[in-house]
């Protein structure tokens, strides 16, 4: 077997995952729907493969001779998952890394918690995480993370009145739930390194300021005109907890307070 990571999905997570983990950990096995890509993933120094999850090929079994897998796209067809993991049945794959997504969740007045009551049959996601954490041939740790910014993502641009039509903050009031790319990274790092598998885990960061304070800094810094608010839509509040993620990886934010991420260091 290859001493190799398969990451499936090469995006705007995907792709600096596999950057950094071939720098520090093991050769990187990258998929990517598009046959364009093919030749810049090669160039960044990782294998790339051509995988469409609703239309499996004959090389997946190739991808999948390693013993990590990291899932990492925004399909929830759960009938090409459910193919999927036919196929890692089959293969080297013993440990599982599903990226997931806080919006698992409903709003509600308590911290969201993994220890949460929620049924799979409210999510396409929960369905696909149920259906990996509950399969005996392999390990899976489920990784939720709160919406992404960093790199390109840059929060200031979300509701630019530049855009056509321009996009209007609902909600106001509300709190973000939100985590960094150089958090994400490191996270997923850790988790590998200290081999924490078998869990579910919130990736959010520590501070939820208002949506009104939190885009708004944010356009103004950019030099961009005050988003436009929904005043009128009703009160919403979600707030992701991620004690127990700091707990079992012993792990501080890198960007832990939201309103002190700089708008213009830390972004590309």
């Amino acid at each position: 077997m290859d001493k190799s990571i398969s990451i499936l999905g090469s995006g705007w997570l995907g792709f600096p995952v596999a950057k950094k983990l071939s720098a520090e950990l093991a050769p990187v096995k990258i998929s990517t729907r598009s046959a364009d890509k093919l030749r810049c993933l090669a160039e960044a120094g990782l294998y790339p493969f051509q995988i469409d999850i609703e239309n499996l090929s004959d090389n997946i079994q190739d991808f999948l001779q390693s013993e990590l897998l990291i899932i990492n796209i925004t399909s929830k067809n759960l009938a090409a998952f459910t193919s999927l993991i036919a196929e890692i049945e089959l293969s080297a794959v013993k440990r599982v890394l599903f990226i997931s997504s806080t919006s698992v969740y409903p709003q509600q007045a308590l911290p969201c918690k993994e220890s949460d009551n929620l049924q799979p049959s409210t999510h396409p996601l929960l369905m696909i995480e149920s259906l990996l954490q509950n399969n005996r041939h392999f390990q899976t740790t489920i990784l939720r993370f709160a919406g992404l910014i960093g790199g390109k993502r840059h929060p200031g641009r979300f509701f630019a009145a530049t855009k056509q039509p321009a996009k209007v903050i609902a909600f106001p009031k509300a709190p973000v739930n939100l985590i960094h790319l150089d958090d994400c990274l490191a996270i997923i790092t850790l988790i590998i390194k200290k081999e924490c598998w078998g869990e579910t885990l919130n990736g959010c960061a520590d501070t939820h300021p208002s949506k009104e304070a939190f885009y708004t800094y944010n356009a103004l810094a950019l030099g961009l005109d005050r988003p436009k608010l929904n005043t009128q839509s009703k009160a919403l509040h979600k707030v992701i907890c991620n004690e127990k993620l700091k707990r079992l990886l012993d792990y501080q934010f890198i960007h832990s307070d939201l309103m002190r991420i700089d708008p213009c260091k830390n972004y590309d």
